[in-house]
């Protein structure tokens, strides 16, 4: 009964729709369509190339962390053999590349021994910790507060050794490894160092003559892979300043990783 009510006196009408000028509203219509249209291409535009640009600076420098855990038990025990008697490693260093999506990639671990890992350093620090505890238990030293430092006087060593890589790439310019494969290297040392661990625990004076054997072999294991690193990136380099360094690489390993083989209460000894 109310539809039909017309206007009241004193009530204005609602205005209609205005009428459209010659060249359209430019928020209505095809206007609108036009500057859709074309903000969206814009935009997808730019988030795409910015997007490009994050994947490939991910890539560069941290990698896809699954790549380092593709591994198998052949696998770990020639890269043992590589890392502890690298005088035995008869192949090539150099990675086995192929072309994933247009570019150039790396094999993963389970294709390549040359391949950096994170299974064998992460398990071989886990071994470490074990191993020193065991040790100050077996002296009659063994506290939870002694283990906890020991665990972050390993964390503290890796951090140097991967510092160390970092500071001899770079002075080197090849700076541009991925950060992980940094950390897997820097991580072999602890697999020396288990074995060093292990004698010192059946029979200690065995450990002085692993511990030196375990210096050489790890700064002869990262020679061959530094070298490996700035054959393939560095087109010109200095070769006295080239030796210089990878010497200065080897003989830090000596003070570093007899530091941590060094299982005491005052984790700084």
């Amino acid at each position: 009964m109310y539809n039909n009510m017309g206007p009241q006196p004193g009530m204005q009408r609602p205005p209609g729709n205005p009428e459209p000028g010659p060249f359209g509203n430019p928020f209505t219509g095809a206007g609108s369509g036009f500057i859709r249209g074309g903000l969206g291409a814009y935009g997808e535009r730019i988030l795409g190339s910015s997007s490009e640009y994050v994947q490939s600076n991910i890539s560069r420098y941290f990698s896809d962390p699954q790549y380092y855990f593709q591994v198998n038990d052949q696998y770990v025990r020639n890269k043992l053999k590589v890392v502890l008697f690298p005088f035995l490693h008869r192949g090539h260093w150099t990675r086995i590349s192929e072309p994933v999506g247009g570019r150039l990639s790396y094999k993963p671990p389970i294709y390549d021994i040359n391949a950096p890992d994170l299974y064998i350093p992460f398990m071989a620090f886990g071994t470490y910790v074990v191993l020193a505890g065991l040790s100050l238990g077996l002296n009659g030293k063994f506290t939870p507060e002694a283990l906890n430092w020991l665990f972050v006087k390993g964390l503290v060593g890796w951090f140097l050794q991967v510092m160390l890589l970092k500071v001899t790439l770079l002075s080197l310019g090849s700076g541009e490894a991925p950060l992980l494969d940094i950390v897997a290297y820097g991580g072999y040392a602890f697999a020396g160092l288990c074995l060093a661990g292990f004698a010192k625990i059946m029979w200690g004076y065995s450990y002085y003559a692993l511990m030196p054997w375990t210096c050489l072999c790890t700064g002869i294991f990262l020679v061959k892979t530094i070298k490996r690193v700035l054959f393939a990136e560095v087109r010109s380099y200095d070769s006295s300043k080239h030796n210089y360094l990878l010497l200065f690489l080897a003989l830090v390993q000596f003070p570093l990783l007899i530091w941590l083989g060094n299982i005491s209460v005052n984790w700084l000894l």
